[in-house]
């Protein structure tokens, strides 16, 4: 399963820079389709594509193809596809189409594959807990053609998806290169040092040198780093960690300590079925301000004062 997971990533890649030579011809003609269709690979941009190849030339035929959902009018759309349909470019959109969808049939097949892979390693009683709600139900580009969520929950019993920032692609992605159950890592500290997210202890003569993080190709820690830029982006507990820390130290320390933490949540899941909870940025921003007070009546106490709160505004 890991291999075919990695294979299918290539072939996205590869899908990726075909339709990148999709995107180029069409301009090269002076068609502006990419200003009026934001994803000229949906419904409305390969429609009309496709029109073009099959030899349809007239704007207001090519852009009654639209999908009821795209923003654009049907009065913009045959404007931007006003051009010369020269044949070079057409040959190059034509061979950029085809290559494109050989890349999606070879995708379909690995997740043909994978999906088997995961009913092969489903034990036979299905888990005692119910899988829960879903926290998004808009569906991810480039997602898998079956249910990852109830497949890998009928794995391993647990939905990793409820922690912030790992998706069900993602979390697939996580238990082929890291297993079903993480029994390799006794504790999560072993886990994260494996995934080099924590610090480094380079010492000498009992004088630690540096405490950098140790460089690392490890493709679980590429995908735990960019979900932690997600994570920050969230009204989550993890979120406000992740805002505090860039502006103290700076958004590369703070992407590695909150990859850290999903890698620790993510392990806790797995390895001892943790039900994952998330509090809340604003129950965040409360705990660290307490920590906060403490620590600050704590040194005034050792300085011989008494910290007091200041007075409401308004009272003298």
């Amino acid at each position: 399963m890991r291999a075919d997971l990695r294979r299918r990533e290539r072939l996205l890649d590869c899908a990726a820079s075909h339709i990148q030579h999709m995107q180029k011809a069409p301009t090269q003609m002076n068609l502006q389709l990419h200003h009026v269709v934001s994803d000229i690979t949906g419904k409305t941009g390969m429609r009309i594509i496709r029109a073009i190849l099959d030899g349809t030339r007239d704007p207001q035929v090519l852009a009654s193809y639209r999908d009821g959902r795209c923003k654009a009018s049907v009065e913009t759309i045959a404007q931007a596809l006003e051009g010369n349909y020269r044949p070079e470019h057409l040959f190059a959109l034509e061979q950029a189409v085809e290559l494109d969808d050989a890349c999606q049939e070879r995708v379909m097949a690995c997740d043909q594959r994978i999906e088997t892979a995961l009913a092969q390693l489903a034990p036979p009683e299905p888990p005692a807990d119910p899988l829960p709600a879903p926290r998004h139900k808009t569906r991810q580009s480039n997602a898998l053609a079956f249910e990852v969520r109830q497949a890998l929950h009928a794995v391993i019993g647990v939905d990793p998806t409820q922690i912030h920032g790992i998706g069900p692609s993602l979390a697939l992605k996580l238990v082929g290169e890291c297993a079903t159950v993480p029994s390799a890592w006794p504790t999560a500290k072993h886990f994260t040092s494996w995934l080099c997210l924590l610090p480094g202890n380079t010492i000498s003569g009992g004088k630690v040198l540096s405490a950098r993080t140790r460089r690392s190709h490890n493709r679980a820690s590429a995908l735990l780093r960019l979900a932690a830029v997600n994570v920050g982006k969230t009204d989550s507990a993890l979120g406000a960690f992740y805002r505090r820390l860039a502006m103290r130290v700076g958004k590369a320390m703070a992407v590695t300590a909150t990859a850290r933490k999903l890698a620790v949540l993510f392990y806790n899941t797995l390895r001892h079925g943790m039900d994952y909870s998330d509090p809340g940025a604003s129950d965040y921003e409360e705990r660290h301000r307490q920590r906060v007070v403490q620590n600050l009546e704590r040194r005034a106490k050792q300085l011989g004062f008494t910290l007091k709160p200041a007075p409401p505004a308004g009272v003298s």
